[in-house]
């Protein structure tokens, strides 16, 4: 399959309509099927770097942009946690065979169980689905970010300002252009919070986080660990590490972990 030119899936009717774009190369499992942060999309150092390596090592691998990412169409401030699940479901379903382990970078890592959670309550009795789930690989997991690392931060008036209109502008580290930050996605992120009791998942589970990640505390990431309900989980703390972990010597250590997975 051409990784040069995306494949394109069709989601929703109507106004609802949107186009995902999709990177798949096929290879042997288990198969890698990344999911990335919040406005961030599948071009960026890691998401290129992991497809680099499954092509090298004859790996299948997919990633594509969330509705409101990168190469995919729909507007940013329509979406929610809920449509980024949905998104991610349907390219899992469209495109992964076999064994998968899923790679969520701070947001993707929220999305990453919340995918695994529908996977299981959906799951048929007798019935072997085409894809599973064989292992998680989460750098600087953001799970709950929109309750526990924003709305809980936020100080009064940004509160109320995003009350009365309906958004507040956030200044980014990242981009030049502010994010966006409606009260739709805090009011949706509300429905899928994971932190509140034990989170079940049945594989193994490797983190990644950086010690001087100013978005996500590492603190964050040592209490996902402590809601795990597996013992096979395994959080390395990278001491001078930031958010990004995109740095060379972060990559080779994520690319250690996914070799991991065989």
């Amino acid at each position: 399959m051409n990784n040069s030119c995306p494949k394109y899936l069709d989601l929703g009717t109507a106004a609802g309509a949107r186009r995902i774009a999709v990177r798949a190369q096929l290879g042997r499992g288990p198969g890698l099927l990344w999911l990335g942060g919040f406005k961030s999309d599948m071009r960026g150092t890691k998401a290129e770097a992991l497809a680099a390596w499954a092509g090298q090592h004859g790996r299948a691998c997919v990633r594509f942009d969330y509705s409101g990412h990168g190469e995919s169409s729909g507007d940013f401030v329509d979406c929610t946690i809920a449509t980024w699940v949905e998104d991610s479901l349907a390219v899992f379903d469209a495109f992964c065979r076999g064994p998968q382990v899923l790679v969520g970078s701070s947001m993707g890592g929220w999305i990453a169980l919340l995918m695994l959670r529908e996977l299981k309550r959906r799951a048929a009795p007798g019935r072997s689905p085409a894809a599973t789930v064989a292992g998680l690989v989460l750098i600087a997991p953001a799970v709950d970010f929109t309750e526990v690392l924003m709305w809980q931060k936020f100080p009064p008036e940004v509160k109320q300002t995003i009350e009365r209109d309906g958004f507040w502008n956030r200044p980014s580290a990242y981009s030049a252009e502010p994010y966006r930050i409606t009260k739709r996605l805090i009011e949706d992120g509300r429905h899928h919070l994971l932190l509140g009791g034990l989170i079940e998942i049945g594989c193994p589970v490797r983190i990644l986080q950086g010690a001087q990640d100013p978005d996500v505390p590492w603190t964050h990431a040592v209490e996902l660990s402590s809601r795990l309900a597996q013992d096979d989980v395994v959080l390395t703390l990278v001491k001078d590490g930031d958010h990004r972990l995109s740095r060379p010597e972060d990559i080779e250590r994520l690319l250690h972990v996914i070799e991991e997975f065989q």
